[in-house]
């Protein structure tokens, strides 16, 4: 016997579409400006320095009125020492004067210098020498390179950004198709035309 019904399934038929997200980045515009700071090169020179004093010298071949002073007033003092020594011998020596012995004579050959060195009064001028002190020279080098200098202006950033979204259609609904693939039936089975009958006869 064969089945009456045919059951057909026809399963649901989906279509997704898939939208990823976006991030776009619109380009602003960026300015830069350029300054330059000048260098330079700077040279310092100091010579050398040399420092000559000469007053001494001066002074001893053209004495100041002050040196001349002081000067007078040393050989007084030494004029003074050396009449009080001769004196003091001159004495002595006629407190030790011994008969016979020619004591005027001797103080008269002191007095006039006969037999003595004389000093003749010969000096080399001028004294003393120039003093001479000195000072080192100094360079200095200063030197600076250029700078550059750069300032950048950039506009705002904009960023635009787009959400992801997910699409989804239904191309075809699900469906059950029953289908009915038996013979027709006859209620009564007698009116069947085809019909036999079972009863049996007695």
């Amino acid at each position: 016997m064969h089945p009456l019904i045919e059951i057909t399934t026809v399963p649901i038929q989906i279509e997704m579409k898939v939208n990823h997200a976006n991030l776009k980045y619109a380009r602003g515009s960026a300015n830069m400006e350029v300054s330059r700071d000048r260098g330079g090169l700077h040279i310092k020179s100091q010579p050398i320095r040399v420092n000559l004093d000469t007053f001494e010298a001066r002074n001893s071949i053209l004495p100041t009125p002050a040196t001349s002073i002081k000067q007078a007033a040393q050989k007084g003092h030494q004029a003074v020492y050396e009449a009080t020594a001769a004196y003091a011998q001159q004495g002595r020596m006629k407190m030790e004067t011994k008969v016979g012995q020619d004591v005027i004579g001797q103080i008269a050959a002191s007095s006039t210098g006969v037999g003595q060195d004389v000093n003749v009064n010969i000096e080399f001028l001028p004294k003393a020498g120039p003093e001479i002190d000195w000072q080192g020279g100094e360079m200095n080098i200063d030197y600076q390179m250029d700078k550059l200098n750069f300032d950048w202006r950039m506009e705002k950033m904009h960023f635009e950004f787009t959400p992801g979204d997910i699409e989804i259609s239904v191309k075809q609904r699900p469906e059950v198709i029953i289908k009915y693939v038996g013979g027709p039936l006859y209620v009564p089975p007698s009116a069947d035309p085809n019909y036999e009958s079972t009863d049996v006869e007695v």
